[in-house]
């Protein structure tokens, strides 16, 4: 059964339509990566997934319950985990404080969303052991505004696993990083699909072809091609709309 299934999504802005009778499904321990170019519409889709936005036909099912019409906190609460193109942290709270507060709003601990949420023990037991799974822990007690741009990736990261998530909703989570920064993030990534299913949008070709069991190619708000990694880097659709002349990757996926 799949974890997360999209059925025939389709979304304009006025005249413009970018998403167009979108369907994909993601099973347990599966990655799902969404590649295309610059507006070809794969932030839009996330937006859909996520609740950011409303399409105009189509569901979206979460472990077979469809959350179409689901705000985005009820989505959060059903277990859909997200982290997005610009990192999205509280600079002036510690790496520990910042895990703390979403495993805080998960589990509804406190109606004093921005009380120390850090201090309560369960809070800070569960902070701690994300901050252990992303390789943070020592990190701990740096104010997040002191972090790398790569470090306030991980930790974004880690505001999404403390919400306990079913699925995990990844835009662009290498956006900026280095290689060094890249293949420490997709170490982890790579742990964590194994318990965690995941859509993936990423420009970096070799983290796709690392961590995809499927891809779907996307242009103008539509899926073009579909397979494995090795399939679509054969496709020569895929090849002609964002691989490139190689198959080897390139071009980078844009914000739309």
């Amino acid at each position: 059964m799949s974890v997360l299934e999209i059925r025939n999504l389709s979304k304009s802005f006025g005249a413009v339509q970018v998403s167009r009778d979108i369907s994909l499904s993601v099973a347990a321990r599966q990655c799902h990566a969404l590649i295309g170019p610059n507006g070809a519409g794969k932030t839009t889709l996330i937006h859909q997934v996520s609740g950011v936005l409303r399409p105009d036909a189509g569901r979206v099912l979460l472990d077979g319950r469809d959350i179409t019409a689901d705000p985005i906190w009820r989505r959060a609460r059903a277990g859909l985990g997200r982290t997005f193109q610009i990192t999205s942290v509280l600079p002036s709270f510690s790496v520990r404080e910042n895990v703390a507060l979403a495993a805080q709003a998960k589990a509804g601990s406190s109606m004093r969303f921005f009380a120390p949420a850090a201090a309560e023990a369960g809070l800070n037991r569960c902070a701690d052991s994300v901050l252990e799974r992303i390789r943070m822990a020592d990190r701990a007690g740096v104010l997040a505004a002191d972090l790398s741009h790569g470090e306030r990736r991980l930790l974004e990261l880690g505001i999404a696993l403390a919400g306990a998530p079913k699925f995990l909703l990844l835009d662009e989570p290498m956006a900026g990083l280095g290689r060094a920064e890249s293949l420490r993030l997709g170490d982890i990534l790579e742990e964590l699909r194994r318990e965690i299913p995941m859509l993936l949008v990423e420009h970096d070709m070799d983290a796709i072809f690392r961590l995809a069991d499927t891809v779907s190619v996307l242009v103008e708000g539509r899926v073009v091609a579909r397979g494995t990694p090795d399939q679509v880097r054969a496709d020569p659709a895929a090849r002609a709309a964002y691989l490139g002349d190689g198959g080897s990757g390139g071009a980078a996926g844009g914000a739309a």
